[in-house]
């Protein structure tokens, strides 16, 4: 009986998308972590420049990767894989992503409104400063957006582990194949 048919896999250029905003969620996210509990410091402000930096750059990465989704549709998972997955693994498939798509946008465009509302521009590095989002209100700031921004970044960390999770599922419990869909071709094996 022969082996069944590799799973179809992204291309390049979704592939592409997918570890670079995986590089630079994860390092942002720690950059977060540690600049959080830092004393006032040239090191903590540097460290807070660049976590804007890669805010901004994961936005543009995330509406990048959602535009070639939509031209480009990721190949369907193999029939023999949805057969084998209960309906609620399928949803929560589906849900996943959708709710990883909206948290690629939501954390740093939070983290843009804080820094816009406690008077603190975003100047992409450097170059190229970003317009307010919102007119400058410390309570605000404080209250709401800085909040909201830490939820956001804790879900965004918690739906990754969740993929992650599934991936080594498929991986190393259904032996499906499904976790080189998304690895560069040159190096699978």
């Amino acid at each position: 009986m022969p082996p069944p048919p590799e799973p179809a896999c992204y291309d390049t250029v979704a592939i592409a998308f997918h570890w670079l905003l995986a590089l630079a969620i994860t390092g942002s996210f720690g950059v977060g972590l540690y600049m959080a509990d830092l004393p006032f410091s040239p090191l903590r402000l540097r460290l807070f420049n660049w976590h804007k930096w890669a805010g901004i750059t994961i936005l543009a990465l995330s509406a990048a990767r959602l535009l070639w989704r939509l031209w480009r549709h990721p190949p369907a998972l193999p029939a023999a894989v949805l057969a084998a997955m209960p309906g609620w693994q399928r949803r929560a498939h589906h849900a996943n992503h959708v709710a990883l798509y909206a948290l690629f946008f939501a954390v740093p465009l939070s983290g843009w409104a804080y820094s816009s509302a406690s008077g603190l521009p975003v100047v992409w590095f450097g170059v190229l400063r970003l317009p307010d989002w919102v007119a400058v209100n410390k309570p605000l700031a404080d209250a709401l957006f800085k909040p909201a921004h830490q939820a956001l970044a804790f879900s965004l960390a918690a739906l990754v582990v969740v993929h992650v999770a599934a991936t080594l599922k498929h991986q190393c419990v259904d032996r499906d194949g499904l976790f080189w869909r998304m690895w560069p071709r040159r190096t699978r094996p």
